[in-house]
């Protein structure tokens, strides 16, 4: 599996505290039988204290991960957070 650094965004929370995450898009095989494989997208975000979320293989399609991607970015998902927001996606 390959991991590809999108972003690095920073946000303040209620209290003022300031959070940094890494957004990634993870490129991995998905086997699909009888000796087929595709390339499939999933997303990784990272906190700056090393909490880590990933949901692997969510598309096969560049456009529909990039879209996701810039849904996490644009709302400075978190780690926590992260698992909710894609099945809301889906």
């Amino acid at each position: 599996m390959r991991e590809l650094l999108v972003d690095t965004c920073r946000t303040e929370d209620e209290a003022g505290a300031n959070h940094t995450f890494a957004y990634y898009i993870l490129v991995d095989q998905m086997e699909l039988g009888d000796g087929f494989a595709c390339e499939s997208y999933g997303v990784k975000v990272v906190g700056e204290e090393g909490e880590t979320a990933c949901v692997p293989h969510i598309t096969v399609s560049v456009t529909r991960i990039d879209a996701l991607m810039e849904l996490l970015r644009r709302n400075t998902v978190t780690p926590a957070t992260l698992r909710d927001v894609v099945d809301d996606w889906l």
